[in-house]
């Protein structure tokens, strides 16, 4: 049994999966608040959400939200002394979008970042894979390096008013579609990934 977590963009969102079937799950978009919904969620899960393994968003996403996610995915983990892996929440909505647009070769996923940019990277099916290194960008420079006939994710729509060249649909990740993420897209260490530099440097 899995306990997949994701709080790394607006959604918070929870879900047991056992051998590739979704048991239960609990998804709201909230905004802010995660750290204070996110437990009572996985409460709500049968047996109180209590895994073999948990699976949590590493980001790119909201630095608060990913680190929210990580945090307590590595209590339960602690507590309950089991395995935690983690995967990205582009990976994630790009495995979403194929699983409903099977026949697609491409797609890019774009999701904010914050600061007036736009996180962006690009996928190819057959098997499910990053082609492009994920990118910060503002939205205009983003717009013009789409090369893939869908854009997924909250960005999506403000990249093709801007002229990309694809279809667009908003979406958000949801801890139940990690029954389409591939075994090894779900095997990262729980590390934070925030896709860009820190806005806070050390002092010399």
């Amino acid at each position: 049994m899995e306990l997949v977590i994701d709080t790394a963009t607006d959604a918070c969102s929870v879900a047991l999966i056992d051998k590739g079937q979704v048991v239960a799950e609990r998804h709201e978009e909230i905004g802010r608040g995660h750290a204070e919904r996110l437990l009572p969620m996985i409460a709500e899960l049968p047996d109180g959400g209590r895994p073999d393994t948990i699976i949590v968003d590493c980001g790119p996403g909201s630095f608060t939200g990913v680190r929210v996610g990580i945090a307590a995915a590595r209590a339960l983990g602690l507590a309950w002394r089991i395995d935690i892996t983690g995967y990205t929440s582009l990976s994630l909505l790009a495995a979403a979008a194929l699983a409903r647009r099977p026949t697609l070769d491409t797609l890019a996923v774009a999701i904010p970042a914050g600061h007036g940019e736009v996180f962006l990277q690009h996928f190819s099916s057959f098997p499910l894979a990053d082609c492009g290194p994920l990118v910060s960008l503002p939205p205009e420079e983003a717009a013009k390096r789409i090369d893939a006939p869908l854009i997924v994710g909250k960005a999506a729509a403000e990249l093709v008013a801007l002229g990309a060249s694809a279809e667009a649909r908003d979406m958000l990740p949801r801890a139940a579609e990690m029954i389409h993420l591939p075994q090894d897209l779900k095997r990262m260490p729980p590390q934070p990934v925030y896709g860009r530099p820190p806005d806070a440097k050390p002092m010399r």
